[in-house]
């Protein structure tokens, strides 16, 4: 077969010519079990299967208005690959994961919020209904956005995209907006009490400013003073030598 070696694929037959030619011992217990699943013999290997991406969508019937659901496959767009990721597995791929980079992108400093990735039964999912925005054991963030516009788009009829991304968005800045304005009221409630928390992030940002400004000056003063002692020894020969 040239430059093909067949060693493995021929393994039984190896092992039962030397047992044939006498050699001590017993046959392998593989022996059987290798002659009813033989080991494939296709020499040439195919490109794993392209599945298409089905999305769920609700249209209303021209002739009845009655909204009905409807399943479309997304056009594949076929890009040439490099030849070593040619047989690579085929990347799993949700409508989702398109959504969700749409919104980091416009929103990169959400990625910045601590988020709770742990799970108690890894099933949480099954208890959210993304009818609404904010669901109950669950923190507001953006992966609430991506769960909810992907709800409207799968079960509100003849919506689009941007429609529905504008529709998260604002229940999104709002439930934001309402949680600041609570930590804000909570903290003036707990100062009116009694309450010291200190000084505030830009207070010690601006003190740590002050503290390099007053280092540097410090610094700038001690180097001109040094500046000043290098060059007047020769200012006062220079004006010895001058003619009177």
């Amino acid at each position: 077969m040239g430059k093909y070696n067949l060693t493995a694929l021929r393994v039984r037959q190896t092992a039962v010519l030397s047992k044939a030619s006498g050699k001590p011992g017993d046959l392998p217990r593989w022996v059987d079990v290798v002659r009813d699943v033989p080991p494939a013999e296709i020499l040439v290997r195919k490109q794993p299967q392209q599945h298409q991406l089905f999305r769920q969508r609700v249209i209303s019937d021209p002739k009845t208005s009655k909204p009905q659901v409807v399943f479309e496959a997304q056009e594949k767009r076929t890009k040439p690959k490099k030849a070593s990721r040619m047989f690579l597995p085929v990347e799993i791929k949700y409508e989702e994961d398109q959504l969700r980079k749409e919104f980091f992108r416009d929103h990169p400093w959400e990625l910045a919020r601590p988020r709770i990735l742990l799970e108690s039964t890894g099933k949480d999912f099954e208890n959210y209904n993304w009818r609404r925005m904010q669901q109950p054991g669950k923190r507001l963030d953006g992966e609430s956005v991506v769960q909810r516009q992907l709800w409207l788009l799968n079960n509100v009829p003849d919506m689009t995209k941007s429609v529905a991304y504008d529709i998260a968005r604002r229940e999104f800045y709002r439930l934001r907006l309402q949680e600041d304005i609570e930590r804000r009221v909570a903290a003036e409630e707990a100062e009116a009490t009694g309450a010291n928390f200190g000084p505030t992030q830009l207070e010690i940002g601006m003190e740590l400013e002050s503290r390099v400004y007053e280092n540097w000056k410090q610094w700038a003063k001690t180097e001109a003073q040094i500046v000043d002692q290098a060059s007047s020894p020769e200012d006062a020969s220079e004006s010895e030598s001058l003619p009177v």
